[in-house]
């Protein structure tokens, strides 16, 4: 029975996604390219062998339109016979390449395949493919709910509210996301899935010095008089500093069969395992992770304390603390190399961004079994389970 395993996994350091951001002067196009050409050059595969590349983006218009990860394998130097595609599952799109890939693996369409994901937000703002005055969402989606569906930020308040998450618990866990990925890189763990990039070799949003008192002073970011009204139970909690950043950034995993690895001389870091998505409450949103942790766990055979990491996308604080109070998971499992909060969420690269620090992360601490999830908007959530080989 063939299996599919990760040979090699690699990301772009992540810059701040503003017009001063470190990497806002490079385009998405080659921004996935250079994850795409190291991917080739560490792994040392000549890339007419591969048989397809899966790539997530979410904002897909101007500079990131046109199917963005056929023109990044063109530009890395991969031979024009390497065909290429660019997917959208918002936040998850570059875990569901992977889920793609890996099961086209599976399937025994593939044999060596690529799964990765870009996006520049300093170049590309969030929402630009949606212009002003339109509507995405069409009339039987305004039938079925009636009242109105909400921002991300909204959601993200409604969790807090729903699973009585204050502001300084939000906060505490945003502080500890700093101090975790500040001493991942002092201690150089993220050497071995860093790319530099023009002279950029480190993520531009990590504050070693962050402190709850610091945390306390900021703003709330979403407050809105008629959400308030709306939703009276709201407290206002969600702020800059226990919510993801705007980021640029990209990351690509190399995926094959054990196979087809030991032909070509690859050496095996994980075994894809397991793979759900689901969909839940487009008005909450984020919950999703919590019924896709359930069921991949149960498609995998396994409980959550085989478990050994926990990769949870850090979109907000209070998604990854309700996730964590549905499932009982430790945190100190939970993001140990620091998460979006921290590292930043350059949202179609976060999916393979996730899944390289895991890979790492588990061979680093010599563990067997990794979960990542995911939380996407529209009430959707990807989960898979990696096991080190």
């Amino acid at each position: 029975m063939r299996d599919a395993v990760i040979v090699e996994a690699v990301r772009t350091p992540i810059g701040k996604g503003k017009p001063h951001g470190s990497l806002a002067h490079v385009h998405p196009v080659e921004l996935l390219a250079h994850t795409l050409r190291t991917l080739v050059e560490r792994s040392g595969i000549d890339p007419a062998l591969i048989d397809d590349v899966i790539g997530g983006t979410v904002d897909q218009v101007g500079e990131q339109a046109m199917n963005t990860t056929r023109y990044a394998a063109l530009s890395a130097g991969f031979p024009e016979s390497v065909p290429a595609t660019t997917v959208d599952r918002q936040c998850g799109s570059s875990q569901q390449a992977v889920h793609f890939a890996a099961q086209g693996v599976l399937a025994g369409a593939y044999d060596l395949v690529v799964a990765c994901g870009v996006e520049s937000m300093s170049r590309v703002p969030m929402w630009s493919n949606v212009p002003p005055g339109a509507d995405p969402f069409g009339p039987g989606v305004a039938a079925r709910y009636p009242e109105g569906l909400v921002p991300q930020g909204i959601s993200a308040e409604l969790i807090a509210a729903k699973w009585s998450l204050g502001r300084a618990q939000l906060d505490d866990f945003a502080v500890a996301s700093h101090h975790r990925a500040d001493a991942a890189w002092r201690q150089g763990l993220f050497d071995a899935e860093v790319a530099p990039l023009e002279g950029v070799s480190r993520d531009e949003c990590v504050r070693p010095d962050t402190t709850p008192e610091v945390l306390a002073g900021l703003r709330p970011a979403y407050h809105d008089p008629v959400f308030a009204e709306r939703f009276p139970q709201i407290e206002w909690n969600i702020t800059a500093g226990n919510a993801s950043p705007i980021n640029d950034g990209a990351s690509a995993v190399l995926i094959t069969s054990s196979e087809t690895a030991a032909r070509l001389g690859l050496r095996p870091l994980a075994r894809l395992h397991s793979f759900a998505v689901t969909g839940s409450d487009p008005l909450l949103m984020l919950t999703g992770v919590v019924p896709a942790t359930e069921r991949v766990l149960r498609r995998a055979g396994l409980r959550l304390d085989d478990i050994d990491l926990f990769e949870v996308n850090e979109a907000f604080s209070s998604v990854v603390l309700a996730w964590q109070q549905e499932t009982g998971a430790d945190l100190a499992r939970v993001n140990v190399h620091g998460g979006a909060i921290a590292l930043g969420h350059p949202l179609g690269a976060s999916g393979t961004r996730l899944t390289t620090t895991l890979v790492h992360a588990l061979r680093h601490r010599g563990a067997r079994y990794g979960l990542q999830t995911m939380c996407e908007a529209g009430g959707l959530a990807n989960a898979m389970i990696l096991e080190t080989v």
